[in-house]
């Protein structure tokens, strides 16, 4: 039998539904119901038919639990075999910090422990890029799988939450666990656009007057969730691989997406200082609102130019889906609402 965590996530659920036209059982780790009620629209917008979906939903166990929780867990893991684990807490917020550290850090902790208490054969954890180290060189960072981690006063809650978990799993591994991991960038594909990293797409269809000097690594789902199985199946263990796609500018995105949406694009650009103020201000407001929208993290995101080198997976596993032209519609044909 596969577990896996973050069943109702962007990842876990198009993972979910790529796992479903095999033979292996399948449990489901979920919290929110509302959640699942998405993922079962998930998986009637990308079947062919129907029956198709009815078939691929039924050989799923839905199981309710929290990875903070040991004995749900402990319940979750029984007669397991493999592990995905995709659940995380992703946020920007300082006051989100503690509860990321909590989620994605003790969290992953519980997972990897109890994984080696039922005797899991294999678990594949689903980090970041975040997690990984970047090596400065000129206006640009550069990251690999090989850079040594960093931290500094630029460094995001959420990154330092990210790492916190893979030292889990490295410790885990030392420990006999049979693991192997996958650093995907930002993923774009089907689902929620108010969920996660697809919130992009929200906010270009919502109208973007500004943009940034930035640039990311952008990655369809399906090449993450194809990869994530490939290593898997492997038996690689000891390993991490960077998943990222397209290097491309923030400008460049926004672009492309909003010509995909029949948006207009974003034409005047937000410099550094625009930026300083505009979180600055935004933080002010957040005091009356309780509302923020821009945190001094995700500004310096923003700003920040990463190129990544995934080339330790391409060497293992040609890439399938190169063009962020054909992700972008995927996402914009399967919206979930």
């Amino acid at each position: 039998m596969i577990l896996v965590t973050g069943a109702s996530g962007v990842l876990g659920s198009n993972l979910l539904f790529e796992l479903s036209s095999r033979e292996k059982k399948i449990r489901a780790m979920y919290r929110d119901q509302k959640r699942v009620e998405k993922v079962r629209q998930l998986f009637d917008l990308l079947s062919h038919d129907k029956e198709e979906a009815e078939k691929r939903w039924s050989g799923i166990e839905w199981f309710s639990g929290d990875i903070l929780d040991v004995i749900a867990l402990k319940e979750a893991m029984k007669g397991v075999d493999e592990v995905f684990h995709c659940a995380a807490m992703v946020s920007y917020r300082r006051r989100d910090f503690i509860r990321m550290m909590q989620v994605n850090g003790a969290g992953t902790a519980n997972v990897v422990n109890m994984a080696l208490e039922e005797g899991v054969k294999r678990f594949c954890h689903v980090s970041s890029t975040a997690a990984v180290g970047k090596e400065k060189h000129g206006t640009i960072y550069k990251v690999s799988e090989t850079n040594k981690w960093t931290q500094d006063k630029n460094t995001s809650g959420y990154a330092i939450s990210k790492h916190t978990a893979e030292k889990e799993v490295w410790r885990a591994m030392e420990e006999g666990l049979d693991a192997v991991i996958i650093n995907p960038s930002v993923i774009l594909g089907p689902g929620n656009w108010e969920d996660s990293s697809l919130t992009i797409l929200g906010s270009v269809e919502k109208g973007m007057l500004f943009y940034t000097e930035g640039s990311n690594a952008f990655v369809d789902v399906r090449e993450v969730v194809r990869s994530a199985i490939f290593l898997m199946e492997s038996g690689i263990k000891g390993q991490r691989y960077l998943c990222t796609g397209t290097n491309i500018p923030f400008r460049e995105l926004f672009k492309r997406i909003a010509q995909e949406l029949g948006k207009k694009e974003p034409k005047f650009r937000a410099g550094r200082l625009a930026c300083e103020l505009a979180w600055r201000l935004d933080s002010l407001k957040a005091v009356f609102t309780g509302h923020h929208v821009l945190t001094k993290e995700s500004v310096h995101s923003a700003q920040s130019k990463v190129e990544y080198d995934s080339s330790k997976l391409s060497k293992l596993l040609e890439p399938t889906y190169p063009d962020l032209i054909e992700t972008i519609r995927y996402a914009v044909k399967n919206r979930l609402n």
